[in-house]
């Protein structure tokens, strides 16, 4: 079962764990060694102390499945995974040089260093763009610069693989990501816009040029929702000897709406290394921010507010989603062999259906829940081990099967919120146990069938023989 805690010394796979190199919100970074790889390595592994975030174990998930998928200099080659079935872990070349954190001691940069900077990390998400996968986490800590001089992208906890299952979205409402650079389509809930990484590198730039954030660093979500209708500061106002054309690129990425940004990543960093080529609007004359008038029309107009539509490659590609909601406690064999025979039936008449299979952990209504067991293990990690056993016979590929652990007070909740939020088409879940404390509060699945949003199937099954009731 998966450690909390490694130690200098511990050997997983023949990777011999060094020293640690940073202590994260989400995972900690150690170095490594390997006999088979003498070039430097780094081994992150996601953080499941007392207490944690579980979005530290649903982001790692997710960058175990995008990370191996990417190639080219701008990405840290991965070297090897590992589940939680044992010891989650990923190995990764670990990249020569130290963050862009290291210039904000030297802020403001000069005027062509911010064009350097930003031309090259434009190349950096063209080349990520172009791999089906938005970052949604640029800031100046997750870029890191190779000795040959290309940006290299790390840290893909929280981005989004179009043709992956987006695990943060399914299981979270509120948004992920750094406040002073997420875009307002991010802070809404829409993961799937490249754009979002271009407002990214527009608030790193503007803060590089000017020493200030363009919006803060807001702590709570009325604070984020601000740069829905409060315009930045010009950045000449802040520093007169910026020249137009920054000024007009630093304020085209900061637009709310992202077709008013550039169309690619490609275009930002041509317009970056050709000032002299850059078409100049208002946004390069402006040296205040817009009246408050109309500031607050855009916050009280729904005329003038924004709509952010998803991208339509996401719309066209949505599968149906059959869920499948497994009570690892008191299951019974039976009905666990049924529950899957009925997902086999599903998926022979919908082929290009996804199952998202879900455990409910009950939390308590009074008092504090513990995250670990008696022995030091996530409890949060232990069932998804289980869901995932529970989902080997159906032998389903990863991208056709997702695993999710839901923690509220009340299951059925829990199950109908996940249905609705996400669009489920199918809810397959097992009949009541018949136990008095169902007869007394009302089962979970007839509450679930009573309110779903969507066709829900109750499996029934005897010790000889299935009965599926629909």
């Amino acid at each position: 079962m998966a450690r909390a805690r490694l130690a200098h010394g511990t050997v997983l796979d023949g990777f011999t764990v060094g020293a640690v190199l940073h202590n994260g919100g989400m995972a900690i970074l150690w170095e490594c060694t390997h006999p088979d790889h003498p070039e430097p390595l780094l081994m992150k592994v996601p953080r499941m102390f007392e207490g944690e975030d579980p979005a530290a174990i649903v982001s790692f998930e997710m960058e175990t499945m995008i990370l191996p998928r990417l190639v080219g200099p701008h990405v840290p080659r991965c070297i090897a995974t590992a589940d939680f079935e044992h010891q989650p872990y990923i190995v990764m070349e670990r990249v020569p040089g130290t963050s862009l954190l290291a210039k904000l001691k030297q802020l403001p940069l000069p005027i062509a260093e911010v064009a350097e900077i930003g031309a090259k990390v434009a190349d950096a998400l063209c080349a990520l763009h172009g791999q089906h996968v938005v970052h949604l986490d640029i800031k100046p800590s997750n870029i890191l610069f190779r000795p040959s001089g290309e940006a290299v992208l790390i840290d893909f906890g929280l981005s989004r693989h179009d043709q992956l299952p987006d695990l943060m979205e399914e299981e979270f409402r509120l948004p992920y990501g750094t406040a002073p650079y997420m875009a307002p389509e991010q802070v809404m809930g829409i993961r799937s816009e490249p754009r979002s990484d271009l407002f990214a590198l527009g608030a790193m730039l503007y803060f590089f040029t000017t020493g200030q954030r363009p919006f803060g660093d807001p702590q709570r979500m009325s604070g984020l929702k601000r740069r829905l209708w409060e315009d930045p500061l010009p950045v000449r106002q802040l520093r007169p000897d910026c020249p137009q054309w920054l000024q007009e690129l630093i304020l085209r990425c900061l637009e709310v709406e992202p077709q008013r940004r550039h169309a690619s990543a490609a275009q930002l960093a041509f317009d970056l290394r050709h000032p002299a080529q850059v078409p100049l609007t208002a946004r390069a004359e402006k040296l205040a921010r817009d009246p408050w008038s109309r500031r607050m029309g855009r916050r009280f107009n729904p005329e003038h507010q924004p709509r952010f539509k998803r991208a339509m490659a996401e719309e066209v590609s949505a599968a149906p989603i059959v869920a499948v909601a497994v009570d690892l406690a008191e299951q019974r064999p039976h009905v666990a062999a049924a529950l899957r025979t009925t997902i086999g039936h599903i998926l022979a008449t919908v082929p290009g259906a996804r199952v998202a299979c879900l455990n409910v952990w009950q939390q308590k209504r009074l008092g504090l829940d513990t995250t670990l067991d008696a022995q030091g293990h996530n409890k949060h990690v232990q069932r998804l081990v289980e869901l995932k056993h529970w989902a080997a016979p159906l032998r389903l590929p990863e991208g056709r099967i997702t695993f999710h652990v839901l923690e509220a007070h009340n299951a059925a909740d829990a199950l109908l919120d996940y249905a609705r939020t996400n669009n489920v088409d199918h809810i397959v879940i097992g009949a009541s146990t018949g136990s008095t404390r169902s007869k007394l509060l009302g089962s979970v699945s007839g509450a679930v069938a009573g309110q779903a949003p969507c066709t829900v199937t109750v499996v029934r099954s005897r010790q000889r023989g299935e009965e599926l009731a629909a």
